[in-house]
Parts: C-alpha cells; sequence; structure tokens
C-alpha cells in the first residue's frame, strides 16, 4: 500500500490478509490461492504488509477491551492514512471486527469477506469458472463459520460459489442459522478446550461425515484448522477434503 500511496495511486480493494492467512503455514495456502484469483483476473489490489497489525479480535472474545482498542486504533490510524475505501479479508474474525466495531472507533470502511467478493466477479462475469474437473460429480458440505453466518447474516455466498461447480452441496445437520462452532471461536483458538464428552469440532465433523460429503468447504482460517483436526480425529484423512472456497475455485478453475 505504501508503493501505491508513492506512486499516488489507489487500489481497487485492500487485501486484509489476518493473523492466520500471515503466519499459520496451512491458512498461507487460502491466502496463496485468494491472490492467484486476483492476478488472473486483474484485480487491483494492496496489502499492508508490516504494517498490518491484529485487529484485537482475540483480545475483545478473551476481554481485553483495552489491548482489542489499542489494536483497532493503531489499525485505523494506518488505514485512514492511506484513505482506504474497500477491503476484503478472508477471515470472518477480521470481516467482523472492522466491519461492525472499527466504525464506533472512527474506521468507517466498506468490508467484504472473499466469499461476497468472489460472489460479485463471477456474477459480473469477471471471473469465469469452466470445465470444472477437480470437484466434478463431489459432494460438497459448507461449514457456515460463526462470524460469517450467524454473526453477519451471510449464507448465499459461500453456497452459491458451490453451486457454480459442477457439485453436489450437501447440508449438515446443524446449518445455516443453526450451525454449530468450529471451536475456534471466543479466542478459544489458542487454549485447550474445557473437558466434556467430545470435542465439538470431532461433533461437527461426524456430521459432514453422516451426510457423505468428500469436501468440508469453509471461509475461515480458524475453521480450516479446527476441521482438518476433526477429520484427523476421525480417521477420514484421506477421504474427506477441507478446503477454503478460494482453494476450491483456484482448483475447480485450474488457476
Amino acid at each position: 500500500m505504501a508503493q501505491y500511496m508513492a506512486e499516488g495511486k489507489q487500489p481497487e480493494v485492500l487485501f486484509w490478509i489476518g493473523c492466520s492467512g500471515s503466519f499459520d503455514d496451512r491458512a498461507k495456502k487460502i491466502t496463496r490461492a485468494f491472490v492467484k484469483i486476483l492476478n488472473k483476473i486483474g484485480i487491483e489490489f494492496a496489502v499492508l504488509g508490516t504494517e498490518e497489525g491484529c485487529t484485537g479480535d482475540p483480545a475483545k472474545r478473551a476481554g481485553n477491551e483495552f489491548l482489542f482498542q489499542t489494536q483497532a486504533m493503531m489499525n485505523i490510524q494506518v488505514l485512514n492514512g492511506y484513505e482506504i475505501k474497500t477491503i476484503v479479508t478472508i477471515c470472518p474474525h477480521c470481516f467482523n471486527t472492522i466491519k461492525n466495531e472499527y466504525p464506533s472507533l472512527g474506521g468507517n470502511y466498506e468490508v467484504l469477506h472473499h466469499s461476497q467478493f468472489l460472489q460479485q466477479l463471477i456474477d459480473s462475469g469477471r471471473l469465469v469458472i469452466e470445465d470444472n474437473k477437480a470437484f466434478k460429480g463431489k459432494k460438497i458440505s459448507f461449514h457456515d463459520p460463526c462470524y460469517l453466518g450467524r454473526g453477519n447474516g451471510i449464507f448465499e455466498a459461500p453456497r452459491s460459489l458451490i453451486e457454480k461447480l459442477d457439485t453436489e452441496l450437501v447440508e449438515m445437520k446443524h446449518c445455516r442459522e443453526r450451525s454449530l462452532c468450529c471451536g475456534a471461536g471466543g479466542a478459544q483458538m489458542f487454549k485447550e478446550p474445557e473437558k466434556g464428552d467430545k470435542d465439538i469440532n470431532v461433533a461437527r465433523t461426524e456430521e459432514a461425515i453422516e451426510v457423505k460429503a468428500d469436501v468440508i468447504a469453509t471461509g475461515c482460517p480458524f475453521c480450516i484448522t479446527m476441521m482438518s483436526d476433526g477429520v484427523k480425529a476421525t480417521k477420514k484423512e484421506g477421504q474427506i477434503l477441507v478446503k477454503d472456497l478460494a482453494e476450491i475455485i483456484v482448483e475447480a478453475a485450474d488457476l
């Protein structure tokens, strides 16, 4: 973004990568997949690079409001300094925080989850998926991330993307408004679960097994981690794939 500013230009969108997409090896694959799509169709985008800090979501959910506001204000100062208008992110946690909690601190932007942005690109004809061989005839079940689905009411965009492929969309027992959390939200990603009869990510994976899904699709790096662990725990590695929507599109369109 600093380079764009130096050249006196503004990108079409700012890609907010988020902590997982920057540092987690599995989530980096989602980042690269989304960038492949943007580059393929010539979207002018920028990233903040080292100027991007954590949105403060984990701190806020864990109860540290002071740390959240400190992190948020630092990000808002950078974003406003660059006169950012539109932000796209692969993380529903970042999406929810910037969209709903930054405005009261002076950060007002159009914020899109990448599923919404990809749907817009397909609807406008800028992104075309032809001859999908990678997932043809596969059963794909979409796991609704909490902050995407129940938190912000975005249920159709992800499913619309899956339905554009020559696949069968199968819904788990709990889906849409009644979806189950993967177990990582509310800063739970960074601690061990409390003792119980069964870890929730395992229970969620069992729902996907029940509907005979070949692929568990989702739109959240945290969910990718938890559902992948669920697949391992149920000994279904090699039988059930866990993929982000961006990865599915890259493979389907052979980008």
